[in-house]
């Protein structure tokens, strides 16, 4: 993997989407907010003990570090495409068995963004979604996790 695909942060064209509309909504509705705090603040005084002051200055370090964030992201943005595959990729369903237990539980590879794992959701980057990657129906493979070693198969992928 060079760099650049190791540099890339893999969304839906729905999340994509969303960060958009977050990033446009923290450039023009919260910075007028924050610029407006600022002033009032200053309107206030002596600014080296004003706590109004220092708070919102804070307040606007931590929303220009949301919006560089989300810039990042979109910048790095890679959309995955659902495509149909026998070897597992980012936007793959899988279904897998742990060794020793008779329940398959199904993940779709996402990019770290949109982990979700209550929904089935793993990250190309965790220990799981990794070990998954470039696999296929049928292979057996371990992971280390804290507990140990666990094997697990692919039975479908989607």
């Amino acid at each position: 993997m060079n760099e650049s695909e190791n540099n890339s942060e893999y969304l839906s064209k729905e999340r994509l989407e969303e960060i958009e509309k977050q990033l446009e909504n923290l450039k023009t509705n919260k910075r007028k907010e924050v610029a407006g705090r600022l002033e009032y603040a200053k309107s206030l005084g002596d600014l080296s003990e004003n706590s109004e002051y220092k708070e919102a200055k804070e307040q606007q370090s931590f929303l220009e570090d949301k919006i560089a964030h989300f810039e990042d992201i979109i910048r790095r943005a890679v959309i995955i495409v659902k495509h149909k595959s026998d070897i597992v990729c980012i936007g793959s369903s899988v279904q897998v068995k742990k060794s020793g237990s008779e329940e398959i539980k199904e993940y779709r590879i996402v990019g770290p963004e949109e982990t979700d794992i209550p929904g089935g959701k793993i990250s190309n980057k965790s220990p799981l979604g990794s070990a998954l990657l470039g696999r296929k129906k049928g292979e057996i493979f371990k992971i280390v996790s804290p507990n140990g070693e666990i094997q697990y198969k692919i039975i479908k992928i989607s």
